[in-house]
């Protein structure tokens, strides 16, 4: 067993460095959005979340969700934004992320908004629960089985209930889907059966070889994405020194992404499968979630430019 129970930037030329423990891939061509630029953001309000239900006609009822809109949501209502999911690992819930004891992710949001590394982003928590919930015993399946079909719920119908709801930019360059422990291979697992909705992927602590078989490993079946999506799509990986399993997944799963030429990082720091862990490190994952952000909005800018003359 493998998996642990447990618009407006600066116009600009955008540099960064990524400083990755693995060689990365060629840096895949983007699809220009059609919507507005970003607002950079010098100074954060507060930030708040909640939870939302919605009726899931994948999942037979009411399902869950927490949303984290960002600074000046309300006062800009003719302004789009990115999304970012979240998901939740085993014995979790939609809140994990953002419990103070826990994932805390406010405050790392509030910082990343603040220095400008990650453009201001609607931030929602999927329930990564099938229909039997929440268990110490077992972890998430993130995959459509037997006991629902929870990644068509999470990549197809909530990113729906999302763009219904949230104003959203709706180029795929624009949505990344994350996660840690299970839900970071539950994020890689969804995110790539659903590369129409999303073109960024990222994992903390995850594995890529899953228990159900090949159909959910993506170890195994990524070699089968369309050349297009491949060239699209961007990861992030990292992992824990002493989290022994999952440092061999995410580095046999980088050797893979590296093979096939497809654009990602990997790290590996010190540290385990704790969420001191993953509170440490999501400002890692999302600050390349704001790059690939930057990167994508620049691309749409030149491109309505060069339409203008």
């Amino acid at each position: 067993m493998n998996n642990k129970t447990s618009r407006l930037f600066f116009l600009t030329s955008i540099s960064f460095c990524l400083l990755t423990l693995t060689a990365t891939a060629q840096t895949p061509p983007t699809t220009p959005s059609t919507s507005q630029p970003q607002p950079s953001t010098q100074k954060v309000a507060s930030l708040s979340y909640q939870i939302e239900t919605y009726n899931s006609q994948v999942m037979g009822g009411s399902r869950t969700y927490g949303v984290s809109l960002p600074p000046g949501y309300a006062q800009n209502p003719q302004q789009s934004y990115p999304v970012v999911f979240l998901l939740h690992g085993g014995h979790g819930s939609p809140i994990d992320w953002f419990k103070l004891g826990k994932g805390k992710a406010l405050t790392t949001l509030e910082q990343l908004y603040a220095t400008g590394k990650l453009p201001p982003s609607i931030i929602i928590t999927p329930d990564g629960n099938d229909k039997r919930g929440s268990s110490p015993y077992r972890d998430p399946e993130y995959f459509d089985g037997p006991n629902g079909n929870v990644s068509t719920a999470i990549g197809k119908e909530l990113v729906q209930v999302v763009k219904s709801r949230y104003r959203t930019l709706p180029n795929p360059d624009f949505w990344a889907i994350g996660g840690l422990s299970s839900g970071g291979w539950g994020a890689v697992n969804v995110g790539l059966r659903n590369l129409n909705n999303f073109s960024i992927l990222f994992s903390h602590s995850g594995y890529f070889q899953d228990k159900s078989g090949p159909a959910n490993s993506p170890i195994t079946y990524i070699k089968d994405v369309p050349s297009a999506a491949k060239k699209r799509l961007r990861i992030y990986l990292d992992t824990g020194s002493s989290d022994r399993d999952e440092v061999k997944e995410s580095k046999d799963f980088s050797q893979e992404l590296a093979r096939l030429n497809i654009y990602h990082v990997f790290r590996e720091y010190s540290g385990g499968h704790t969420w001191q862990y993953w509170r440490e490190h999501l400002a890692d994952s999302l600050t390349f979630v704001g790059e690939q952000f930057k990167t994508a909005q620049t691309a749409s800018t030149s491109k309505n430019l060069l339409h203008q003359q």
